[in-house]
């Protein structure tokens, strides 16, 4: 054989060992995932809702949560009667009796909330209480977001780096806190991915059924929460950015097929909206800018941060920052700057390029587009946050819209980090095994958000990462214990062995502590009272702009000893003033 068909030989062989079907599976980036994969994720969206379900007992109810149980009971109210007296149930009467408590905010999660409250729990009896059927809609919109971003992220990078990505989000503590609760936060959240994810699908195919996805979407986004009016300036700078060039030189079609999702942005999410909140359909204009005066000029309220409590402006700009690095696990940041590392590492040297092939810039690959469209999701919810005149009384709920791109940027960054370790493991055969490189990495990075998750109990709020030292370190820099007072359920046990009396609630509204009652969580011969002077009992839920309350208990107490503390790692959080027992001594 001579030299010639060697050398043929061999290379014929490494082109099929290199070229085997079924090598490298997860290096493929395939735009079809297959059946299997998606019931993956499917999987861990229902493993998830069977989570939130399972740890929503230890978690109070909170202030938000029973003005909202409420305004759900009549909103779902209207709709039993819509079907049975259409003509009258679309007076304006009517409508304004049903929809004009708490119409600050749009009316889908309290529509959905009344609704499973109605038909999955007082109809069917499907839930074992009350609380949760209020709760259950959030939980699977949740579900949603979770499904979203692995598919996503497994779309452009891997299958493994989607399920980091989604399980990094699941994962971090005041997105889990949230997930629980009958409120719009996290719902928002996953309608904006969704919302941003049929943007990305429209600019990609050019077809219009992505486009009227979108406005459908986009709506639903719309009347969840205020947030997402945030969404549009985002999609026309990702338009500009990956698309500018293409609408400039292209033809009529071209730039027709590229204003499609906008004017679907600009239509049919509208009608949406407006289709969903019977209060608009009466004296529209005057009541639709009400609502947007209430959200731009909303009322300030207390805030504890870095030992100082802010309560009107100026309020500190690097508030947004500080606590997203004390609560966010510590990997999954360092998995997003890996992220934007590597990110801007593809994409610049490709620009560069491109100016060269005009025809062919980075930003017009599919992955290259959607990372870009991340960042961009990313800045525009953290950017209110740059003003002095933006309110900081909600906490990390007010930009959570941008932890499900801040995932997906994450994800990235375990493709790209799990890739260059392989890179490096490749002299060494002993550990070069990808399946269980990718594993143990998986495993890594996930467990410190897991960790937090399952020991924060019903703490949501209280909950920091290692990078502040804790509950503890976060207590000593002076960052906010808590608020909107859910923590009484923590001291459940002390109220029922205290029972019957009167019990200050202090922090706390009435419709929540009602709902402890109604789930047996709370015996029902305790009475819940506003009084801070008639009480047997008392709760304080510790805020320093609360001083003044916890003052006036011990004035009437005649001790500042409470009777019971609940704590977490050692921080005091709430505590029960108990009148008899003192007095007995």
């Amino acid at each position: 054989m001579t030299e010639n068909q060697n050398t043929k030989r061999f290379s014929t062989r490494a082109k099929r060992k290199t070229l085997r079907p079924d090598a490298n599976r997860e290096d493929i980036v395939s735009v079809k995932l297959g059946m299997r994969f998606i019931l993956v994720c499917i999987t861990i969206g229902l493993g998830f809702v069977s989570l939130l379900m399972g740890t929503a007992r230890a978690i109070g109810y909170s202030r938000d949560e029973g003005f909202y149980f409420d305004s759900a009971r009549r909103y779902a109210n209207w709709y039993r009667l819509l079907f049975e007296h259409r003509e009258s149930a679309i007076t304006q009467a009517v409508v304004d009796a049903h929809f004009g408590i708490n119409h600050e905010h749009p009316p889908l999660m309290k529509t959905l909330f009344g609704l499973s409250h109605e038909y999955l729990f007082q109809q069917n009896h499907w839930l074992t209480y009350e609380g949760l059927s209020f709760r259950l809609p959030t939980m699977l919109v949740a579900s949603l977001g979770i499904v979203l971003v692995a598919l996503w992220c497994a779309r452009n990078l891997s299958r493994t780096a989607g399920i980091v990505a989604a399980l990094s989000l699941a994962f971090m503590p005041r997105f889990f806190h949230h997930a629980h609760l009958a409120c719009f936060d996290v719902p928002v959240a996953s309608l904006c991915l969704a919302s941003a994810l049929v943007w990305s699908r429209a600019l990609e195919t050019g077809k219009l059924s992505w486009s009227l996805v979108l406005g459908v979407v986009f709506g639903l986004s719309l009347a969840t929460k205020h947030n997402a009016w945030l969404l549009p300036p985002a999609f026309l700078l990702h338009l500009v950015l990956v698309k500018g060039r293409t609408f400039v030189h292209g033809n009529w079609k071209t730039r027709f097929t590229l204003t499609l999702p906008v004017l679907s942005l600009l239509t049919i999410a509208p009608l949406i909206f407006y289709a969903l909140w019977p209060w608009l359909w009466f004296d529209t204009w005057e009541r639709l800018g009400a609502w947007v005066q209430f959200h731009m000029k909303h009322d300030y309220y207390n805030m504890e941060y870095l030992g100082f409590t802010y309560w009107k402006p100026p309020m500190p700009r690097t508030y947004a920052l500080v606590m997203t690095l004390g609560t966010v696990p510590v990997t999954t940041l360092v998995l997003f700057l890996f992220g934007c590392f590597f990110g801007a590492r593809s994409m610049f040297p490709s620009l560069a390029h491109g100016r060269k092939r005009p025809t062919s810039t980075a930003l017009q690959s599919r992955a290259s587009s959607d990372l870009v469209l991340w960042l961009i999701c990313i800045a525009t919810f953290y950017s209110p946050w740059l003003s002095s005149d933006t309110p900081i009384f909600g906490g990390t709920k007010h930009w959570m819209t941008a932890y499900p791109f801040l995932a997906l940027v994450a994800g990235l960054g375990f493709h790209e980090l799990q890739q260059t370790l392989r890179t490096l493991t490749t002299p060494w055969r002993a550990i070069n095994r990808p399946g269980a490189l990718r594993g143990a990495l998986a495993a890594l990075v996930l467990l410190p958000g897991a960790v937090m998750v399952k020991d924060m109990g019903p703490w949501g709020l209280s909950t920091y990462a290692p990078l502040v030292g804790g509950a503890s370190g976060a207590a000593t820099l002076g960052l906010n214990r808590t608020f909107w007072g859910y923590t009484t359920v923590a001291l459940a046990s002390e109220l029922k062995a205290r029972a019957p009396g009167r019990v200050y609630l202090h922090d706390m509204t009435n419709s929540a502590w009602d709902m402890h009652q109604h789930d047996g969580t709370l015996p029902g011969n305790l009475y819940g009272t506003q009084s801070v002077t008639d009480w047997d009992l008392a709760l304080y839920h510790h805020e320093p702009h609360m001083g003044r309350v916890e003052y006036q208990l011990w004035s009437l107490l005649g001790s500042s000893t409470p009777a019971s503390v609940g704590t977490y790692e050692g921080v005091p959080i709430i505590w029960l003033f108990d009148r008899r027992a003192h007095h007995a001594e």
